[in-house]
């Protein structure tokens, strides 16, 4: 996106170079990294952040309103509800595509949020490899809100233990050695020192949940929440294990329902100029006439899954459930990234966290995603090169 630093980036890139940093950071976590990275970070010129950080503002003022609680009480599965305080949001994340405005300017677009956690540990990591291999400006940072490693892995610490030693707190997730994203359990682990802890492996007694440390049952007073209820509900062969949703003694990192509370269906809530316009598919009483410019997305999926890019009449007439799915007005991504073939895509996804006490949620960290699919993510990229995980760099 700047072209000065791209230029400079591309001409001394080498696969010599790329290879030797994918060898370094193999070797902190062998075996561990199970999605590709990207050759390339994505440099990004301060007034495109800003307007970004002008999207986030707005989604956090709906979500900081009193209603909000109110306009999405539906937004929650029966199934998946979770029982226990709500507080804040510890977590938010906001994916931006870097998209084409209809004059043919580079602006930012929201495409998906996440009262969720993200890879707040191996983009820590990560960048500070790619630093070594590659000349990144100095005046350029992966940073935001005037953090640095230090001040960051100081709040995420924070955040994820609150007040409580890190053997009481522990990171959740279903099979978490198994995960594609396990590199980020590690780097989090090591970060901040709380442990890495299967559901299937929780004891409760009462209302108390423990675990097993080296061998000696450790009371959970706080968890840290990696587990998706969409992939965790598909399993059928997990056995006898504790119902997490019911009442329990733990504080939650965050609470299970903000996955659902801000999500696709806070979308059709946001007016901005970087938010495309978003319709419940129930509410909709005519359908736009220019139905090929909008998304289906269902509103109950992860990573991507169920989503119809090219909307035909027939895929909603398939649909009997249509307070379950969204119609989002179509982005243009921008071929930005100039690549040795073929120019890529590129989505930007700002992570924050909420700090007990504060207002207001603060960016923190990010990272990015380039594609030269139709979507961002690995099944529509297979076989191309300068594609897959990655970090922005801000302007400073």
């Amino acid at each position: 996106m700047v072209s000065s630093v791209r230029k400079d980036f591309n001409k001394h890139f080498s696969t010599e170079k790329y290879n030797a940093f994918l060898n370094e950071l193999n070797e902190i976590y062998p075996g561990a990294i199970d999605f590709r990275l990207a050759e390339t970070p994505v440099f990004i010129p301060k007034h495109f952040t800003e307007k970004m950080i002008s999207a986030c503002d707005t989604i956090i003022d709906l979500i900081t309103d009193p209603a909000f609680m109110n306009i999405t009480a539906d937004s929650i599965p029966e199934t998946d509800k979770v029982a226990g305080s709500y507080g804040y949001p510890q977590t938010l994340v906001f994916d931006y595509g870097i998209c084409l405005s209809s004059d043919g300017k580079l602006e930012p677009q929201l495409i998906e949020m996440q009262g969720f956690p993200s890879l707040y540990g191996f983009q820590v990591i990560y960048p500070d490899v790619l630093r070594k291999h590659f000349s990144i400006p100095n005046n350029y940072t992966h940073y935001l809100g005037g953090h640095n490693r230090n001040t960051y892995t100081s709040l995420l610490k924070e955040v994820l233990l609150g007040k409580h030693q890190p053997e009481n707190v522990i990171l959740l997730e279903l099979k978490p050695h198994e995960q594609k994203t396990r590199v980020d359990f590690y780097s989090t682990r090591d970060l901040t020192g709380i442990q890495i802890v299967c559901i299937t492996e929780l004891i409760k007694e009462g209302e108390e949940i423990f675990y097993l440390l080296d061998g000696k049952k450790t009371k959970v007073n706080r968890i840290y929440n990696r587990l998706i209820f969409d992939e965790f509900n598909a399993r059928k062969d997990l056995g006898d294990i504790i119902d997490i949703r019911e009442k329990a003694d733990v504080e939650w990192v965050p609470h299970p329902d903000w996955f659902y509370r801000i999500s696709k269906y806070t979308l059709p809530f946001i007016t901005h100029p970087y938010v495309p316009e978003t319709f419940f598919l129930n509410e909709i009483t005519q359908l736009p006439a220019d139905l090929q410019n909008f998304v289906l997305k269902p509103l109950f999926s992860f990573a991507g899954q169920g989503v119809v890019i090219d909307v035909k009449q027939e895929d909603l007439d398939r649909i009997n459930d249509p307070h379950n799915w969204i119609l989002q007005r179509k982005v243009n991504y921008a071929d930005v990234i100039e690549t040795p073939d073929i120019p890529a895509k590129a989505e930007i996804r700002l992570m924050y966290l909420w700090k007990e006490g504060a207002a207001r949620p603060e960016p923190v960290i990010n990272l990015a995603r380039l594609s030269k699919g139709k979507m961002i993510g690995t099944r529509y990229n297979k076989d191309k090169e300068w594609v897959g995980g990655s970090v922005a760099f801000f302007e400073m």
